[in-house]
């Protein structure tokens, strides 16, 4: 009896989003195509608002070209801090040296 309570839940859950509804007219509109599509799921995707499978092959390729151009930023601005970091410890470390030498810092 839960099981059935659960179904029933779920199906006015559906009913109430919406989601019976687009589908039926999805549904509904692929009934009445003349010429039926290669494939019914991507047809139905579509008409959802999803992109279809060649569209989602081409995002998936484009986001891993951006995931491998973010990865070299990363690992150059990596680079860039660590020569940074060792041109400001060469700047102390010959500035320490000056001032111990007695010399002036602005070069006087």
């Amino acid at each position: 009896m839960e099981r059935e309570a659960k179904k029933e839940a779920f199906r006015k859950y559906l009913e109430s989003s919406g989601v019976l509804d687009a589908l039926t007219k999805v549904l509904v509109a692929l009934y009445e195509e003349n010429d039926k599509p290669h494939s019914a799921v991507e047809y139905v995707q579509q008409k959802l608002g999803g992109p279809s499978i060649s569209e989602y092959e081409k995002l998936q390729a484009e986001k891993a070209d951006l995931q491998l151009k973010y990865d070299e930023l990363v690992a150059a601005h990596k680079e860039t801090c660590g020569e940074l970091e060792e041109l400001k410890n060469s700047k102390l470390i010959a500035t320490g040296k000056e001032t111990e030498d007695g010399d002036s810092i602005k070069g006087d």
